[in-house]
């Protein structure tokens, strides 16, 4: 079974390049991030047509998040695993049951600035998502947790350390919430099968970025201890952040034996 997760910076802006991508790559689930789509203009009928369900949480031009699945979807779910949802919540956490193994797909707040009110909501964000994992599941259980985590969970995770002391993404704290994740048996997938620093999944649009190769890794699979065996393969594709108007994420894809 292949997963796969994609920030697409707009689904609208960006639904030709996903839709070419998926017939290439073939992923059984997709997991997107910022649809930035109304949930009454999620393209369901077009994604049925390529083969797959699913289940979209939208609040037009912010944010979103989807799934979708050629294996299944059933259980779906708008918000945080085992919490009702709260009236005026952010679009930015979906789950479904996919072949198997529950898929929580997260788009994880940026934070601004480590003296912004919106990093504060991050680390809050981040506490209730752990929360909500933990009462929800135990460690044996099938479960991936992924997207775009706007944390960098390590120094080997961007290109220039020294250079973003200081600032979100590479906070202590904001690392620390990716550690209490591991602590309830969550492993960083592609770090199974790459060790290595400068290996990244966003890259600025400004300065050329990509090019430089000044990017970070911040778009993680997180898979649960019950899956870890499972997982036969991982990689970014790089390709994908290439060409014409692309998203500043490029997919990352782990491959499961199940």
């Amino acid at each position: 079974m292949r997963l796969a997760t994609w920030n697409v910076n707009s689904l609208k802006a960006r639904l030709e390049r996903v839709t070419t991508w998926t017939q290439e790559i073939g992923p059984d689930i997709l997991c997107i991030q910022e649809t930035k789509m109304k949930p009454e203009a999620f393209p369901v009928e077009h994604f049925t047509s390529l083969g797959y369900e699913s289940v979209h949480f939208g609040q037009g031009q912010w944010n979103g998040v989807a799934i979708l699945s050629r294996v299944g979807l059933d259980d779906s779910h708008l918000g945080f695993v085992g919490q009702d949802l709260d009236e005026g919540q952010e679009a930015r956490v979906v789950s479904a049951r996919c072949g198997g193994i529950h898929v929580v797909n997260v788009y994880v707040p940026n934070g601004r600035s480590l003296d912004d009110d919106h990093y504060k909501y991050k680390l809050e964000w981040m506490d209730q998502l752990t929360r909500s994992l933990e009462l929800s599941f135990a460690r044996s259980d099938l479960v991936v947790v992924c997207g775009d985590f706007n944390i960098a969970p390590e120094d080997r995770d961007v290109y220039d350390p020294a250079k973003l002391e200081g600032m979100t993404h590479v906070s202590t704290p904001e690392r620390d919430c990716i550690a209490r994740l591991a602590g309830l048996g969550f492993s960083d997938s592609f770090r199974l099968f790459y060790p290595s620093a400068g290996l990244y999944s966003w890259w600025d649009y400004r300065q050329g970025s990509f090019h430089k190769g000044h990017g970070m890794r911040i778009d993680l699979i997180m898979v649960s201890e019950g899956l870890l065996g499972n997982c036969v393969g991982s990689l970014i594709d790089r390709n994908a952040r290439k060409g014409t108007q692309p998203s500043d994420h490029a997919p990352v894809v782990v491959e499961f034996n199940l």
